[in-house]
C-alpha cells in the first residue's frame, strides 16, 4: 500500500515538476521573442513613449501697401475655455462679465458653463473641466477678460468668508475660465474688404500630426495664396525626452531649429487709390445695378496695379460669411467680348504697319454694310469717315475695312502680341488666358467681326494692359502687383522690377493713336462723361451685347459696357479700366463706365500730384449721340 502511495506522489511531484518546468520554457520563449525578436518594434515604442517634438511656429508676414500701410497681419490669438467645476452657481455673473468682451450670447454662454458629468472609455464617471468658449481671440480681448473678471464683484464682503468660501470665490475670478496652453495665430485685414480680391485669405493648415501642438495659416486665394510659401516662413522644433516624472532629460536633447518668421510683402497697391476706385465702384452699382463690375488702375509706364476692386466682394477677415462668387476676382478669371474698346488693337496695327493713316477716308456705307452675306451695322450712319473719326464715333464698318486693309494673318499676330489669347502672367490665382482663336479657323466673317471686338473673348486685365501698351508708346508691360519682399525689419530682401514682355507697336504710330484716342473724350466723341478740367484724357468706349448662353445669337437687353482710358494723355501716369456687367439704368459704356473713370482718374492724379495739362476745351451741352457705343 505505502509502496502504491509513494507512486502516486512521485508521479504528482514530477507532474508538478513537468508543469512548472514547461511554464518557465514558456516565459524564457516569450522574453526571448520580446528581447531578441521583437527588441526594435518595443524600443521604439518606448521612445515613442517618452519623446515629444515641440513646434515653434513661425509668424506669418504682413502684407503692405507701397506707402507701407499694413493690409493683412498676424496677430497672438487665444482659445477660451471655461472649468465649470470652478464656477459653482456663478455661471450668469461670469456671463455677462466676458460675453460682451467675446461678442457671445449671455444666456447661451451661461448654459454651457453649466457643470456636466461624462463617461469615459473606462466606464468612469468623470466631471467636464475644459468647455471651449471661443476659438481665435485676440490678445488684448483676453487681457479684458482677465480684468474684468479680476475685478468682478459678488456682492458679499470676501473678507468676511469662511477660507472655503473665499478660496472658491478666488478660483472664479483667477482660474474658472482660462486660455488653452498654446496660442494660435489670428489673421486680421485691418481695411475690411478693402482690396479683398488682391489679398485673398487664409485657412487653417493640416498640421499633419497629432503631436504637433500649433495649426498654421494657409493662403487661400489672392497674394495670401500665391506668396504663401514666403508669408509663412520656416516652422521650427525641438525634440526632447522625458523621464517618468515626464522631466525632460536635457542629456537627450535632440534636435533644436529655430523658427524663422514669414518675410513682408510689399505691394504696388496703394491703398488709397484702391478706396477711391472702391467707392467710385459703389456709387456705379448702387446707380446700374449690375450683375458684376470692376475697375483697374495701373501705371501703364511700370505696368503696376494701383488699384484692383470687384463687386461683389467680401470681407476677408470673415471668407466664411460669403459666397464663392463675391470672391470670384473678375478682372483675371472671367472673360468677355470686350466690344468697341477692341478697336484700338485693328487701328493700332494698321497704324503700325503703315497701310493707313489717321487721315485717310473710308466709306461706312451710311450704317449698313454687306459683307459675306451679313449685314454690318453701325449705331449712326456715316458716309466717309477719316481713321481718326471712325475711332471717334467708334464705327463698326470703318474699323472692319481698316483691318481688312492690314489683312487677317497681320490683324492676329498684333491681337496675339497685345497679350490676347495668353495669361498676363499677374500674381493672382484663377487667370485665364480668354479666346483667342488660331487664325487657320477663322471663317469668312471673322475679319469683320473680331475688329469690333466679336468672335473673341478677353479679360479685363488683358484689355487694361493692352490700353497701357498703346499709352506708353507701344510697350506691352507685365502686370506688377509685388514691389519687394522685406524682413520683418522692413529690409529689402528681393526687389521687384517692371519687366516689358515686347514692343509692339512703334513710337511713331502709337502718338498717333493716342491722338484718335484725345478725339473719344471730346464734345464729338463717346466718352464725354469721362472729360477731366484739369487733364487731357484719351481712351476707348466699349458696349458689347453679350453671347446667349445655350444658343447661336446674342442676348436681347444684355450688355457688357466698358471704358479704358488713361491720362494725361500725351505723358500717361494712369491707366484705368471700368467694366460692367449687364448694368441697368442704361447700358453704353460712356454713359456706364465713364462716370466712375472720371472720378477715379480726377481724385487719383489730385492724390498723387500729376501735373495738370491742357484740357480740351469746356464741353457744351450734351448731345445724345456723345454717350453712345
Amino acid at each position: 500500500m505505502a509502496h502504491i502511495l509513494s507512486n502516486a506522489h512521485r508521479g504528482r511531484v514530477i507532474l508538478l515538476v513537468s508543469l512548472i518546468t514547461a511554464g518557465y520554457v514558456g516565459l524564457g520563449v516569450r522574453l526571448v521573442d520580446i528581447q531578441v525578436y521583437q527588441h526594435d518594434k518595443h524600443a521604439e515604442h518606448a521612445l515613442d513613449n517618452t519623446r515629444r517634438k515641440v513646434i515653434h511656429a513661425s509668424r506669418r508676414g504682413d502684407i503692405l501697401d507701397s506707402r507701407g500701410a499694413v493690409l493683412a497681419t498676424s496677430r497672438i490669438a487665444k482659445t477660451v475655455c471655461a472649468d465649470p467645476s470652478l464656477i459653482g452657481t456663478n455661471q450668469l455673473l461670469v456671463a455677462r462679465t466676458i460675453a460682451p468682451i467675446l461678442g457671445l450670447d449671455v444666456n447661451g454662454m451661461a448654459k454651457r458653463m453649466e457643470r456636466r458629468v461624462y463617461t469615459d472609455a473606462a466606464g468612469r464617471q468623470r466631471e467636464d473641466k475644459h468647455v471651449v468658449l471661443k476659438r481665435k481671440v485676440l490678445l488684448e480681448d483676453w487681457q479684458r477678460i482677465t480684468n474684468a473678471l479680476a475685478n468682478l464683484e459678488f456682492g458679499v464682503d470676501v473678507k468676511t468668508l469662511p477660507r472655503k468660501e473665499r478660496l472658491a470665490l478666488y478660483n472664479v475670478k483667477h482660474r474658472s475660465i482660462f486660455s488653452e496652453r498654446v496660442d494660435s495665430q489670428l489673421r486680421v485685414y485691418p481695411s475690411g474688404n478693402l482690396g479683398a480680391h488682391v489679398l485673398g485669405f487664409v485657412g487653417v493648415r493640416d498640421p499633419g500630426s497629432a503631436k504637433v501642438p500649433m495649426e498654421g495659416l494657409e493662403g487661400k486665394h489672392g497674394v495670401e495664396m500665391m506668396l504663401d510659401s514666403v508669408l509663412e516662413g520656416a516652422r521650427g522644433w525641438r525634440e526632447t525626452e522625458t523621464d517618468r516624472g515626464r522631466r525632460e532629460v536635457v542629456a537627450y536633447r535632440g534636435y533644436d531649429i529655430k523658427s524663422r518668421d514669414g518675410m513682408n510683402a510689399v505691394l504696388t497697391l496703394d491703398a488709397n487709390i484702391q478706396y477711391i476706385a472702391e467707392r467710385a465702384l459703389e456709387k456705379l452699382c448702387a446707380k446700374h445695378t449690375p450683375a458684376s463690375a470692376c475697375v483697374v488702375v495701373v501705371n501703364p509706364n511700370t505696368g503696376a496695379i494701383l488699384a484692383l476692386a470687384n463687386r461683389p466682394t467680401f470681407n476677408p477677415n470673415k471668407p466664411g460669411e460669403s459666397t464663392a462668387a463675391n470672391r470670384r476676382n473678375r478682372v483675371v478669371t472671367d472673360m468677355f467680348e470686350p466690344g468697341s474698346t477692341f478697336k484700338i488693337v485693328a487701328v493700332s496695327g494698321a497704324l503700325n504697319e503703315g497701310v493707313v493713316r489717321l487721315t485717310d477716308r473710308f466709306n461706312c456705307e451710311n450704317g449698313r454694310y454687306y459683307f459675306a452675306g451679313k449685314v454690318l451695322r453701325d449705331h449712326h450712319g456715316y458716309d466717309q469717315l477719316t481713321v481718326e473719326e471712325i475711332i471717334t464715333k467708334s464705327s463698326n464698318i470703318g474699323t472692319a475695312k481698316v483691318a481688312m486693309r492690314m489683312g487677317g494673318e497681320r490683324l492676329h499676330r498684333y491681337i496675339s502680341q497685345l497679350g490676347f489669347g495668353a495669361k498676363t502672367g499677374v500674381s493672382l490665382p484663377g487667370e485665364i488666358k480668354g479666346l483667342l482663336h488660331p487664325y487657320k479657323k477663322w471663317n469668312k466673317l471673322s475679319i469683320s467681326r473680331i475688329p469690333m471686338g466679336h468672335e473673341i473673348a478677353a479679360t479685363p486685365i488683358q484689355l487694361t494692359m493692352a490700353m497701357s501698351a498703346v499709352a506708353n508708346g507701344g510697350r506691352l508691360m507685365r502686370p506688377m502687383l509685388v514691389e519687394k519682399l522685406t524682413d520683418l525689419e522692413g529690409k529689402p530682401v528681393v526687389q521687384y522690377e517692371p519687366a516689358e514682355v515686347r514692343k509692339v507697336i512703334r513710337d511713331e504710330a502709337a502718338e498717333q493713336m493716342v491722338e484718335a484716342l484725345i478725339t473719344v473724350v471730346s464734345p464729338n466723341g463717346t466718352a464725354r462723361q469721362a472729360w477731366l478740367e484739369n487733364y487731357l484724357v484719351a481712351g476707348k468706349t466699349g458696349t458689347a451685347q453679350k453671347p446667349a448662353k445655350n444658343r447661336r445669337g446674342y442676348e436681347p437687353g444684355k450688355y457688357f459696357a466698358s471704358f479704358i482710358g488713361f491720362l494725361p494723355a500725351r505723358k500717361p501716369e494712369l491707366c484705368i479700366g471700368v467694366f460692367v456687367d449687364e448694368p441697368h439704368n442704361g447700358y453704353y459704356g460712356g454713359v456706364v463706365a465713364g462716370p466712375a473713370f472720371k472720378e477715379i482718374a480726377e481724385k487719383s492724379a489730385n492724390y498723387l500730384g500729376v501735373k495738370t495739362s491742357v484740357p480740351v476745351k469746356s464741353l457744351a451741352e450734351p448731345k445724345a449721340e456723345l454717350a453712345r457705343r
